[in-house]
């Protein structure tokens, strides 16, 4: 890949830049222990993955919503009630969630050759918690919370939740073309449909 060709490289945050299998399991593992269900951090992440692409796959909600529901779903899917402060404690966790150790220093890196952007889906308030433990400043921020509100984008791409393409979509718009968009995931290229939806600023980083 010739780095050349791109002014801009946008990260998905968390999973990407934040440690958040860690953070994750960090803010389950009490409500869950408490609640005498002792899952393998394997399985408490497996089960995560699943119950929030649930969550998301429907109308638009904030983000602090969809984790409240996720710890609700765990508590369903596990047979307890949490607490509304357990179901809170989630969403609450999040600003403190740690980067990768290399994180820090590859974005000021980068910062001397880019201009670095972060597209997540996310509430820009739980964001603006986390942007001071990255030690950057962003040049371009597109949340959920603000692509949500894109008129007259109707299309639907399987394998990614609305909110996501919404997101990305705008994120098009705003950014145009040479730009890189990197993200961890398990998807070894973009789904069906969402370069249609993106056009040509669509590059496909994999970040094992």
């Amino acid at each position: 890949m010739d780095f050349s060709n791109f002014r801009v490289i946008t990260f998905d945050c968390y999973g990407t830049l934040i440690d958040w299998e860690r953070g994750i399991l960090g803010a389950l593992r009490p409500i869950l222990s408490a609640h005498g269900a002792n899952l393998a951090e394997r399985e408490i992440l497996r089960l995560y993955g699943e119950i929030e692409a649930e969550e998301e796959s429907g109308r638009y909600r904030d983000y602090k919503e969809v984790l409240r529901s996720v710890v609700r779903a765990f508590g369903r899917r596990l047979r307890f009630e949490p607490s509304e402060s357990e179901a809170q404690s989630l969403p609450d966790s999040l600003s403190t969630w740690q980067p990768f150790p290399d994180t820090v220093p590859a974005l000021r890196r980068l910062q001397a050759r880019f201009h670095l952007g972060i597209i997540s889906n996310i509430d820009d308030d739980l964001f603006s918690r986390t942007s001071r433990l990255l030690e950057v400043d962003f040049d371009h921020v597109i949340t959920a919370a603000q692509a949500q509100a894109i008129a007259g984008l109707k299309q639907q791409i399987p394998g990614l939740f609305p909110p996501h393409v919404i997101t990305y979509a705008d994120a098009g718009q705003v950014l145009g073309e040479a730009t890189l968009i990197t993200g961890q995931t398990q998807m070894p290229r973009p789904p069906d449909g969402m370069q249609a939806v993106l056009g040509r600023v669509l590059r496909w980083f994999l970040a094992e």
